[in-house]
């Protein structure tokens, strides 16, 4: 027989009843395949924790770092904490009724920031709510936090799904944030204790994670920004791809949504905006310049993208090509005629790279070619 699955769609009283017998087959017996199948990151984490030598009746300290570990922390993590502050502001809103609260953490898990109905009466609140403790999972075991930063994907985690008998009372959704350089520099953790499940909030935290990400992009230094996002969608919310330019058109940061839609691994560097558009960069400030709107823009990779380009109001691009703007029309032109370049004349080829047919190449160009 295979093991049945912990779902949080079970009744609470059948998904504790679970849990613990999960926890006896795993923690006790330590034999996985005894109980109940484990969300894949809890049972990661819970091994992981086994071969650190933890025991999970072993009492937990929630111990701070030290106080200059904790001033280099918030030194550092000032971007993130700026980024950060309006979304975490939000949140109470989100939850006020359900006694959960925000902590944020650094890439190491040691808590930079607090926010929300904290009850400092209570010991177990009171313990974990608080600026500079340690919060790792090699220090508290299984958490939403040491889960996220060692996985880096959103989590949910109930009660006994945490390590340590006495995390046991916790239930928390946890998601890493990634900087615009595609390295994870934290992570946002909602937590209540003793508290309903709430399996939602996995989908709230990571919705918030993703713009923290996006107001660290906008916070980048950069003389452009691209918006972006695929044809059909409306640009403007937190599902747009945002890019960075300097002045000569190498990429000073972007978000994930847009390192997935340009094909960037994560921490890869980005260079220059022509190794991903089909169009001469100049271009791309130029319609900044000159065009207030949305324009469907070709990939290298043959693919296309609505791109909104917007120049930053603080900087000042010292390029002619802004004083003289390029009609749209001669930009388009020209972004076919490289095309056509690039494939050697094969215009078939040209014309599936930039995702058009031929004949509208032929229309675009004015003349017929290979």
């Amino acid at each position: 027989m295979h093991p049945m699955p912990i779902s949080p769609a079970a009744s609470p009283t059948d998904r504790l009843a679970l849990i613990e017998q999960a926890r006896r087959a795993v923690l006790e017996a330590r034999d996985p395949d005894a109980g109940p199948r484990l969300a894949p990151w809890v049972a990661r984490s819970w091994r992981r924790c086994l071969q650190l030598g933890l025991e999970p009746r072993r009492e937990v300290s929630f111990d701070p770092v030290s106080s200059a570990q904790a001033q280099r922390a918030l030194e550092a993590s000032q971007p993130l904490l700026r980024a950060a502050a309006p979304v975490i502001r939000s949140l109470a809103r989100a939850m006020a009724h359900t006694r959960y609260f925000a902590i944020l953490t650094d890439a190491q898990g040691v808590v930079i920031d607090v926010n929300g109905p904290i009850d400092r009466h209570d010991p177990s609140v009171a313990r974990i709510a608080r600026v500079g403790v340690d919060l790792s999972e090699r220090a508290v075991g299984t958490t939403a936090i040491g889960s996220a930063l060692t996985d880096l994907q959103p989590v949910w985690l109930h009660r006994g799904e945490h390590f340590f008998d006495a995390t046991s009372v916790y239930s928390c959704a946890g998601a890493p944030i990634w900087d615009p350089d595609g390295q994870c520099v934290g992570m946002l953790d909602l937590t209540g204790v003793n508290v309903a499940e709430q399996p939602a909030l996995k989908h709230l935290v990571s919705q918030s994670a993703r713009s923290i990400e996006n107001a660290l992009a906008l916070a980048r230094p950069h003389h452009l920004l691209l918006r972006m996002n695929w044809p059909g969608r409306v640009l403007g919310d937190d599902s747009d791809g945002l890019i960075g330019l300097d002045a000569d058109g190498n990429i000073t940061g972007l978000n994930r949504p847009a390192a997935d839609m340009l094909g960037v691994a994560p921490g890869s560097p980005a260079g220059h905006a022509s190794l991903h558009f089909a169009a001469p960069v100049e271009s791309l400030f130029d319609t900044a310049a000159v065009h207030g709107g949305a324009l469907e823009l070709p990939l290298w990779s043959g693919l296309r993208l609505q791109v909104l380009a917007q120049l930053d109001r603080h900087a000042t691009r010292t390029s002619a090509a802004v004083a003289q703007a390029v009609p749209l029309k001669d930009l388009e032109t020209a972004a076919i005629r490289k095309a056509v370049d690039d494939a050697r004349g094969n215009v078939q080829e040209a014309a599936r790279a930039l995702g058009i047919s031929r004949a509208t190449i032929y229309r675009k160009l004015g003349a017929r070619g290979r």
